[in-house]
């Protein structure tokens, strides 16, 4: 997910829309500024504009003098939607991103990615860790050792209303419905896009890491837990913010600058 609900309606984008084509699937993207390039995977329900454009992390990181690759996701925003859930494995939506650089002619990134979009960067990471720099999680901690998201989400995804749901359920279909998202290809994406990480698995991160959470996110899981399992990753503390409202938050931009600053 992202920013609040008030602010997830789409608008158009300054920035110009590409499309490419991973093995058959239509990935839309921007590419903007020059410098070190950082490729943002946005999270579930969401998509590039409301994740990263709108909360001004595009001109944030540009401004500080990176290229930023911003996708949709397959299922999401311009990006093609499938509706059957084997379509959403995080090994293919991490195939995505790796052949997104490839089509940009990029050997090596810096990714951050928020909430779902974690599960992708990891995944990246882990098979390609040679295409990875750097790695910011953001609104995820210890759930990325839970497979997330499930029967539930897509059950949310296909009631006749929100006004069905119990809370939990309930805020995902908000936002889903503000970000005027395809309902069907998100219940498809919510019962495919499901995968755990062992300890063992995150141990084997052997690049830099900052997890950032918001010290009000009822949705990530523990941060410290999570960062104990991966050799010297930092904790970023989002202050009084909740899952949504910490990722445009100004102590997030600041410290995702300085740990890129301060990264071989």
């Amino acid at each position: 997910m992202a920013p609040g609900l008030k602010e997830a309606r789409p608008r158009i984008s300054a920035a110009t829309m590409q499309q490419f084509s991973s093995d058959g699937v239509r990935i839309a993207f921007i590419d903007e500024g020059e410098g070190d390039p950082i490729l943002l995977i946005h999270g579930f329900a969401s998509n590039h504009g409301v994740n990263w454009v709108f909360p001004q992390w595009v001109k944030t990181l540009t401004g500080a003098g990176r290229r930023v690759i911003a996708m949709d996701s397959r299922g999401h925003g311009q990006s093609e939607k499938f509706y059957r859930p084997q379509d959403y494995a995080i090994a293919l939506m991490a195939e995505d991103a790796r052949r997104l650089l490839d089509h940009c002619g990029i050997a090596r990134a810096d990714v951050m990615a928020y909430s779902m979009g974690t599960r992708v960067a990891v995944v990246l990471a882990l098979t390609h860790p040679e295409r990875v720099r750097a790695l910011v999680i953001g609104g995820m901690g210890d759930k990325l050792l839970s497979a997330g998201l499930g029967a539930e989400i897509a059950a949310a995804m296909e009631a006749p209303s929100a006004d069905w749901l119990e809370d939990g359920p309930k805020m995902f279909r908000v936002f889903a419905e503000a970000t005027r998202s395809d309902l069907k290809a998100l219940a498809a994406c919510a019962r495919g896009g499901r995968l755990k990480f062992s300890a063992q698995e995150l141990n084997g991160l052997d690049l830099p890491v900052l997890i950032a959470v918001g010290t009000k996110d009822e949705v990530a899981g523990d941060p410290a837990r999570l960062a104990g399992m991966i050799p010297g990753a930092r904790v970023l503390a989002i202050p009084e913010r909740d899952h949504n409202r910490s990722v445009g938050d100004t102590v997030f931009k600041k410290a995702v600058l300085a740990f890129l600053d301060a990264r071989p």
